[in-house]
């Protein structure tokens, strides 16, 4: 029973660690959630700056998991390029050696238990405050106080072997024996890290390990070496049923790992002696400084080898994962968004932009191929016509998947701000929906008319021509706005464009009724004018999505 209730509480102690953690990555999302996103988006261009932002993204939200995880995805939507990846996943290797300095120079150098609670007194104040960035920090506060906590109570939890002696007899039968005993607790670190799913919480429970005497400084280097290894398996289960390219971003993940750890493991020995010389002494307070250091240059190092191969470790991973055999799908083809979703809910915003942006070439694709088909059916085929009429049920799909995965965003801790962008997108995407509906309808008018006959007079056929461009100019600009912040000017511009189409339906359907009162064919003008309403109304949807990008009502 004494054990069990150990056990239990060693348990205990990590989930009190790992929720802190959470806590403390959410927080920081929040305060800098936009800046990251930014950052990925733009320091990922060749795989230098790729490393940095890995290790940037990684150092801040205290995750490599995660941060591979949602690289993976952001090959999937396109984001990220195959090689592009590879550079953010190695930074992202180098990154996780925060947690191993940040527990081991204040987790065991410290009483926590002294600076913990005094921390979490400090945030909870803060996180009653009006103003959000104060309450974020006072969050972040928290989170890093109770994940010192948590690991004052793994450290109470864990005895010390001198009360244990019979574990370190246990233990020393699998030590001593070479690159065997190596090989041991490298496996070791595999399953470890499977199992609590993440490399930190990993790493803190073998610094703890190490520093009560349990596991000695060479075990507990290649538990770390297993720990890097056992963090891509997470990556490797997210990337199941994405795209080929996410796959292959994931498999490099794992390769780079493995290379790392086959020439580490030719000179483990004289790497530990080099360490052990650097921060002397056998005490058990030098332990987790060594680990943290043995760990930090390890990554360094393979970055530092491998980042001049990344196009050859592209290269091979696309010849070991294959192109999915594809049938014609037509010109708009969009990847799926990732189904995985990592918890950076912050950061997993700029997937879901993304794919509004696919979402809004969609919606001018179709109104330019109604345009091209009304002014000259003939310069259409019947397969064209076909592909163009499959992009409102396109179109209905994407609706749903974006609205299913911002909905899931804003499921995770978002700051006000993102949930207010949120609330803007969701709109986005349905005045998306009803502007492809629009378009449908157009599609099928223009294939109706061409069908039947219907007589309209060339200029009226010119005029739609000329409406239709002013349409496509008003798509032009909120597919650019998309991309910025919009200021009061743009929102001027959005209502002169919509007061134009508004004019100029309500011109042309004047000429229209003037053509049936002076005997012209019904069946046509009824067409044209409906034609009229449909353009008209794709103007009144460009401007709600203007609106909603300004967050007015």
């Amino acid at each position: 029973m004494n054990t069990v209730s150990s056990l239990l509480v060693i348990l205990g102690s990590l989930g009190v660690f790992l929720f802190g953690m959470k806590v403390m990555s959410e927080a920081i999302q929040k305060v800098a959630g936009h800046r990251l996103r930014a950052l990925m988006r733009t320091m990922t261009q060749n795989r230098f700056l790729g490393a940095f932002t890995g290790f940037l993204v990684t150092l801040l939200i205290q995750s490599s998991s995660a941060t591979t995880v949602m690289v993976v995805s952001f090959v999937n939507a396109q984001l990220l390029t195959l090689v592009e990846s590879i550079g953010v996943i190695m930074g992202a290797n180098l990154g996780t050696t925060g947690t191993f300095w940040l527990v081991s120079t204040l987790g065991f150098k410290f009483s926590l238990s002294k600076i913990a609670l005094p921390i979490i007194g400090i945030g909870l104040p803060m996180i009653f405050v009006k103003k959000a960035q104060i309450r974020d920090f006072g969050e972040f506060l928290i989170g890093f106080g109770i994940l010192f906590l948590g690991l004052s109570f793994l450290k109470d939890a864990v005895p010390d072997i001198k009360s244990h002696p019979e574990v370190l007899s246990f233990i020393q039968y699998y030590t001593d024996h070479g690159i065997f005993s190596v090989l041991f607790f490298f496996v070791i670190g595999i399953i470890l890290t499977i199992i609590v799913q993440s490399s930190s919480v990993a790493g803190a429970i073998t610094i703890t390990m190490a520093y009560k005497g349990w596991i000695d400084f060479p075990s507990a280097a290649a538990i770390i070496l297993g720990e890097n290894v056992g963090t891509t398996i997470t990556v490797n289960l997210a990337a199941i049923g994405t795209s080929t390219t996410a796959v292959r971003s994931a498999r490099a993940h794992f390769v780079f790992n493995i290379i790392g750890v086959l020439w580490m493991l030719v000179i483990f020995t004289p790497f530990i002696n080099m360490v052990e010389a650097l921060i002397p002494g056998k005490d058990a307070e030098g332990i987790p400084m060594r680990m943290a250091l043995f760990h930090t240059l390890f990554n360094f190092l393979n970055i530092a080898l491998l980042i001049g191969f990344v196009p050859q470790i592209a290269k091979f991973v696309e010849r070991v994962v294959k192109d999915k055999s594809t049938d014609d799908e037509g010109p708009e083809k969009f990847a799926y968004i990732a189904s995985p979703l990592p918890h950076t809910g912050e950061l997993n915003l700029a997937e879901a932009e993304n794919e509004i942006l696919r979402m809004a070439d969609l919606t001018k694709t179709m109104s330019k191929g109604f345009t091209e088909l009304f002014e000259n059916p003939e310069s259409k085929t019947k397969k064209e016509i076909e592909e163009l009429k499959k992009m409102e049920e396109l179109s209905d799909q994407r609706a749903l998947e974006i609205t299913t995965y911002l909905l899931r965003c804003s499921a995770e801790q978002l700051s006000e701000s993102s949930l207010t962008k949120v609330t803007g997108l969701l709109r986005i995407v349905s005045e998306f929906e009803d502007i492809c509906d629009c378009s449908y309808r157009l599609i099928l008018s223009a294939e109706r008319n061409h069908r039947k006959q219907y007589v309209i007079p060339e200029k009226a056929r010119h005029e739609v021509y000329r409406f239709s461009k002013t349409t496509l100019e008003f798509m032009d600009f909120y597919r650019d706005s998309l991309t910025r912040e919009v200021t009061s000017k743009d929102m001027k511009r959005a209502n002169e464009l919509e007061d134009e189409i508004d004019s100029f339906r309500k011109a042309l359907r004047k000429e229209s009724v003037s053509r049936i009162q002076s005997g012209g064919q019904v069946k046509g003008e009824i067409l044209y004018i409906d034609v009229l309403n449909n353009i008209e109304k794709i103007g009144n949807h460009s401007r709600n999505i203007l609106q909603a990008l300004r967050q007015e009502a």
